[in-house]
């Protein structure tokens, strides 16, 4: 499934606007980053209330899909200015993480 086409259906917040429509092979849920950059796979989706710049390094490293921010956490101009950079598209959702990756799930997406 492509990350447009689930965030459309999640109702996920875009924080910014971007052609970047990779496809999402997998999701990860985490807010430790040494943990997140050991575990997720190149095109998943990161689940996470994390929302410091660090986030969009480690979304670069692994190749990630996107980041998904949940519980409504404010993400930090640094961080959002750093995703524009690299093309790394950032939703938000005032929905848990949990509730986000149940749905994901519903979707395929595992």
């Amino acid at each position: 499934m492509k990350t447009m086409e689930f965030a459309q259906s999640l109702n996920l917040q875009p924080l910014f606007s971007t052609d970047k429509d990779m496809n999402v092979e997998g999701v990860y849920v985490g807010d430790l980053l040494s943990i997140v950059m050991a575990k997720a796979k190149q095109n998943y989706a990161w689940i996470t209330i994390q929302t410091h710049i660090n986030i969009v390094a480690v979304a670069d490293l692994l190749d990630l899909s996107c980041i998904i921010v949940v519980e409504n956490m404010e993400v930090e101009e640094e961080t959002l200015e750093k995703a524009r950079e690299l093309d790394i598209p950032i939703f938000k959702t005032k929905e848990s993480a949990y509730s986000v990756a149940c749905n994901l799930f519903k979707m395929g997406i595992k």
